[in-house]
């Protein structure tokens, strides 16, 4: 059997750069309605470090994980109507049953019965991977594979944070966070005339949100001087979401962009949730929130800010995250 080189997670816990293994494997072949992707690079997802360290619960060790691959088409099933050479994108959504309540109601963001790229499957962190075909998207040349990696994840479900929040042209929109996927957010928001609120921990990351154009920066518990007409929380953490609701008019929409939250502190109805006022949670993403984003990033020169890690070093990618030591995303390429 043909071999690659895959980083192999065997066991959750506290994150090291140790926790991946560099393995050498069989290259799997493509079942019926699945293509096999030569890797060209992968982002690194903070969900990455959640199921790497356990809090997301496992589904299946070993795993590759990653979910934000961008690849060639090398071979593919029965069925697959893609042709080979065919340079596409595979995101955190690999598949649903298509047939549930939530499929059949055109929300199959909300599937009983997904299939997570890096989770479910085998993911990125590798030379090769398998995808379903029909979940797989086709990528403009104008977008190289190192920039388009982040787009996959972080920018489509930023994008859809935006669409559940329900932002509409010329609001004042506040981002509670400022990392991989809050700065592909902000210049959508520009786009649409939107005033962008940052509020964020360090120096750092306030500074890299002043030069993707953010009209106020603040900490992440400071208040902008006027009230939001939506805010969208990307840091996994409860304190944020009570922040980003003392900032909110009344009748707006907090849209929580967390597979995660540590906790949800007890906060004062009367003051901060009342006027109807909203607090929405952001499930995954659409095939069709895909194609929607990859076309508006075409138009409109998205661009992300990315670091480059060799395969060797994807351990020390997810420490990074962890540690909100990069401006934008990591990607790795093998």
């Amino acid at each position: 059997m043909p071999k690659q080189r895959a980083a192999v997670l065997h066991a959750t816990g506290p994150a090291t750069a140790d926790r991946l293994r560099i393995e050498e494997r069989d290259i799997p072949e493509p079942g019926d309605g699945a293509v096999l992707l030569r890797v060209a690079a992968c982002g690194v997802c903070r969900t990455d470090l959640h199921i790497v360290e356990g809090e997301l619960q496992p589904h299946r060790t070993p795993l590759v994980p990653g979910h934000q691959i961008v690849g060639r088409v090398v071979a593919c099933g029965a069925g697959v109507a893609l042709q080979t050479g065919a340079r596409v994108g595979v995101s955190w959504l690999g598949g649903t049953d298509g047939t549930c309540r939530y499929c059949t109601m055109g929300r199959e963001n909300l599937c009983d019965a997904p299939t997570f790229t890096g989770y479910d499957v085998d993911g990125g962190y590798a030379e090769y991977a398998v995808a379903r075909a029909d979940f797989v998207h086709t990528l403009p040349d104008a977008i190289d594979d190192v920039h388009a990696a982040p787009l996959l994840c972080a920018g489509i479900i930023g994008f859809r944070a935006l669409r559940v929040a329900g932002v509409q042209a010329g609001e004042h929109v506040g981002l509670y966070g400022f990392g991989a996927s809050a700065h592909l957010a902000l210049p959508v928001l520009k786009a649409w005339n939107c005033r962008v609120s940052v509020a964020t921990r360090g120096e750092k990351h306030r500074a890299f949100a002043a030069a993707r154009g953010a009209d106020w920066i603040g900490g992440p518990l400071e208040r902008p001087p006027q009230p939001l007409d939506r805010a969208i929380t990307f840091a996994p953490a409860g304190d944020v979401v009570v922040a980003a609701l003392g900032a909110l008019r009344k009748g707006g929409v907090v849209a929580i962009n967390a597979i995660h939250l540590d906790r949800m502190p007890e906060f004062d109805y009367d003051s901060l949730l009342w006027g109807e006022r909203e607090i929405r949670s952001v499930a995954n993403m659409t095939r069709q929130d895909a194609r929607d984003f990859i076309a508006l990033a075409a138009q409109i020169g998205l661009t992300s800010e990315v670091t480059v890690y060799p395969l060797e070093r994807a351990g020390e990618a997810l420490l990074a995250v962890k540690a909100d030591a990069l401006d934008g995303a990591a990607v790795i390429v093998p």
